[in-house]
C-alpha cells in the first residue's frame, strides 16, 4: 500500500475505483491526512519570516482581520492597522507581512501596516533618491525634530521644519506636507527628509518670478516682519523689502515702532528694485503728497505761523506748524535781551506758539522761525532813549570780576567797567563799591545797538580831580591826611580830599631811624609838603621832613619820631638802604 502512494496518482478516482475493507480505508484515510500536514508544513518552511504574503480576508472579528495565505492556519491582523473600517471587505485579497510562523495561540501572526511599510521602503529604495520630493504626515515630536510618515517613519530636524522662527513644534504634529528626501540610510533603513529646503526653493522661486514683475512706482501690500532703529521688514509675498525710517513719513520720527508694529500689514511703494541682489526699496510717505512741494508759497519769510513744540535740542526748539512740516526756532532767535543756552528756559515741549517765518530751504526741508521778533525790539531806539553823556538811574543785576551790570529798562543792561567806578580809588572788585540789588546813578559813556553794549561811568559823574591837581594842590602847598599802609620804602597817605599820595622814606624825619614803623604807623595823621605831581601816572608825593625842616620844628607833635642813636656803620646802612628804596620808587 505505501509503495502504491509514492506514485503519481489520483487519491479520489483510487478510492472510487478500489475495493477496500474499513480497516484499509481508515489506514489510507491516515496516510492521506499525513500527506496533507507535511506538505502544508513543508510550505510554513518555506516561508520565512518577514515576507510579504497575499491573502484573502475571510472573516472579521471585534479586534482582528482573519486572513487566508494559503497556509496550514489562518492568520490574525490587527484590525487597527486598517485606517477605515469600512474598507475591510471580505473574500477580497491584501498583501500582509508575516510576523511570526506561530503566535502564543497558535496562529500565524501577520501584520498589515509592517507590509505596507516594506513595499514604501521598496519603492523609496527603488524609486527614489536623495533630493526625491515625497509627502508625509507629522507623527509626533521626538528629541531634536519631529517624525513624519511618507509610508514608513522618517526623520525631520528641528532645523529643516520651517524657514521662519518656530515656537512651538507641537504646532505641526498632525499637520501633513511635502518633504524633501535629504538622505538615506540603507543599512540602517532610515531617512532624513526637510521641509525647509522646499519653503526655500519655493520662496527663490516666487521671488525671482516676483522681481521680475514689480516695477518701480507700484503700490503693493507687505506684513511687517521686523523693526530695527533704521527702518522696518516687509514680507511682499516672498520677498523682503525695506522701509527706511526716512520713507515713511513726512513727519519727524524717533523709531519705526512709534508708526508700525510686527504683523501690520501696510501698503507701500516701490522705489528701487535691484535684480542683482534682490532687494527692494520701499516707501510709505511717497503715497501722499510732499507737503514741502508748494512751501515757499504757503509760507513765505515774514508769516506769522503757530505750531507746537514738538522737540527741544541743546541749540534750539522744533515747532510743527502741520503735519509734516517743522521748523527751528534756534536759541540766538529765543530772545533779544538774553543770551539763552538752554531752550527749556523759553518753551516747553507740547507749548503752542506763534512765529515768524525767517528763512526756507526747501531743498533740505528746512524752515527758519524767530520767537522774539514777535516782541519789539528793545534795542532798536536805544540810541535815542539812552543818548550819550546822559545820566540814568538803575538797578545793580549782576556783579562781575571786571564791573557791574545795570538794568536800564527791561530787557536793556549796562556796563559799569571797574575802570569806571572811581577817579581816586583803585578797586580791584566792583564789590569794594557797589552791591546787588542797589540804585544807583551813572552817565551813558557809549552805545552799540548792533552788539547790544552800554557803556556806563559812575566816576564820570564828578570832575576828574587829576586834571586840576597842579591848581588845587600845586607843589609846595601843605596837606594833610591819615598812613592808610606803610612799606619799606614809605607811606601811603589819603588826603583829605580822597587822593593818596606817597611819602618816600627819606621823606619821613629829618633825623635818622631804624626803619618806617619806627616813625610813622597806620592810622596816624599827618601834616606833610607836596614836593612832586605827575597827573599822568595820578602819583603825588609828600614831604614830612621838608615840613618841618620850613616850619623850624613847629609841627613835629603832627608825628612821632624815634630819638635812638645809631652807630656809624648802622646810619651807613640806612643811608645805602635809604638811596635804594628811592632808586626803587623813582624806577615805579
Amino acid at each position: 500500500m505505501e509503495d502504491t502512494l509514492k506514485h503519481d496518482w489520483n487519491e479520489s478516482k483510487v478510492i472510487d475505483d478500489i475495493a477496500y475493507d474499513e480497516e484499509d480505508a481508515k489506514q489510507f484515510q491516515n496516510l492521506l491526512n499525513a500527506k496533507e500536514e507535511t506538505s502544508q508544513e513543508g510550505s510554513i518552511a518555506s516561508m520565512t519570516v518577514g515576507e510579504i504574503l497575499t491573502g484573502k480576508i475571510v472573516e472579521i472579528t471585534k479586534d482582528f482581520v482573519v486572513v487566508d495565505v494559503g497556509l496550514k492556519s489562518e492568520g490574525l491582523v490587527p484590525i487597527s492597522e486598517f485606517e477605515d473600517a469600512s474598507s475591510i471587505i471580505l473574500d477580497a485579497e491584501i498583501e500582509v507581512y508575516l510576523d511570526q510562523t506561530e503566535g502564543d495561540d497558535g496562529q500565524i501572526v501577520l501584520s498589515r501596516e509592517k507590509a505596507r511599510r516594506q513595499r514604501q521602503w521598496e519603492y523609496i529604495v527603488n524609486h527614489c533618491e536623495e533630493g526625491s520630493v515625497v509627502e508625509g504626515k507629522i507623527l509626533r515630536k521626538v528629541k531634536g525634530g519631529l517624525m513624519v510618515d511618507i509610508g514608513m517613519e522618517a526623520f525631520l530636524p528641528g532645523s529643516q521644519i520651517d524657514n521662519k522662527r518656530i515656537k512651538n513644534l507641537d504646532d505641526y504634529v498632525g499637520q501633513t506636507f511635502d518633504f524633501k528626501i535629504l538622505k538615506i540610510n540603507t543599512e540602517r533603513k532610515n531617512i532624513v527628509v526637510s521641509r525647509r529646503e522646499l519653503l526655500e526653493e519655493e520662496r527663490i522661486s516666487r521671488k525671482a518670478e516676483l522681481l521680475e514683475k514689480i516695477t518701480i512706482g507700484d503700490v503693493c501690500a507687505g506684513i511687517v516682519k521686523n523693526i530695527t532703529d533704521f527702518g522696518v521688514f516687509l514680507d511682499l509675498d516672498g520677498i523682503d523689502g525695506l522701509l527706511h525710517i526716512t520713507d515713511m513719513t513726512w513727519k519727524r520720527i524717533k523709531h519705526p515702532s512709534e508708526l508700525l508694529s510686527v504683523g501690520q500689514e501696510v501698503e507701500v511703494m516701490i522705489l528701487n528694485v535691484d535684480q542683482e541682489k534682490g532687494r527692494v526699496a520701499l516707501g510709505m510717505k511717497q503715497k501722499e503728497a510732499n507737503p514741502w512741494e508748494d512751501i515757499e508759497s504757503r509760507y513765505p519769510p515774514g508769516t506769522h505761523v503757530k505750531g507746537r513744540i514738538v522737540n527741544l535740542v541743546p541749540y534750539g526748539a522744533f515747532i510743527e506748524i502741520e503735519p509734516g512740516i517743522e521748523g527751528l526756532i534756534h536759541v540766538s532767535e529765543m530772545s533779544w535781551v538774553k543770551n539763552i543756552t538752554d531752550p527749556s528756559e523759553v518753551v516747553k515741549k507740547g507749548e503752542e506758539v506763534e512765529v515768524l517765518v525767517l528763512a526756507i530751504q526747501k531743498e533740505e526741508g528746512k524752515i527758519s522761525l524767530g520767537l522774539k521778533q514777535m516782541e519789539k525790539n528793545p534795542w532798536e531806539d536805544v540810541v535815542a532813549k539812552f543818548p550819550v553823556g546822559t545820566n540814568i538811574k538803575g538797578e545793580v543785576r549782576n556783579l562781575t570780576n571786571y564791573g557791574a551790570f545795570v538794568e536800564l529798562e527791561p530787557g536793556v543792561e549796562g556796563l559799569i567797567h571797574i575802570s569806571d567806578l572811581s577817579w581816586i580809588k583803585k578797586v580791584s572788585h566792583p564789590s569794594e563799591v557797589l552791591k546787588k540789588g542797589d540804585a544807583i546813578e551813572a552817565m551813558i559813556l557809549s552805545v552799540d545797538p548792533e552788539s547790544k553794549k552800554i557803556t556806563l561811568g559812575v566816576k564820570q559823574l564828578s570832575s576828574n580831580p587829576w586834571e586840576t591837581i597842579e591848581k588845587t594842590m600845586p607843589v609846595g602847598s601843605i596837606v594833610k591826611g591819615t598812613v592808610i599802609k606803610t612799606t619799606a620804602f614809605g607811606a601811603f597817605v589819603e588826603l583829605e580830599n580822597g587822593l593818596e599820595a606817597l611819602v618816600h622814606v627819606t621823606e619821613l624825619s629829618d633825623q635818622p631811624f631804624g626803619k618806617v614803623e619806627d616813625v610813622i604807623t597806620k592810622d596816624d595823621p599827618i601834616t606833610a609838603k607836596v614836593i612832586k605831581l605827575d597827573p599822568e601816572h595820578k602819583k603825588i608825593a609828600l614831604s614830612i621832613k621838608e615840613h618841618i625842616i620850613d616850619s623850624g620844628g613847629a609841627d613835629q607833635d603832627d608825628i612821632v619820631v624815634s630819638q635812638g642813636s645809631d652807630t656809624e656803620d648802622e646810619e651807613k646802612e640806612d643811608e645805602e638802604k635809604e638811596q635804594k628804596e628811592k632808586q626803587e620808587q623813582t624806577d615805579e
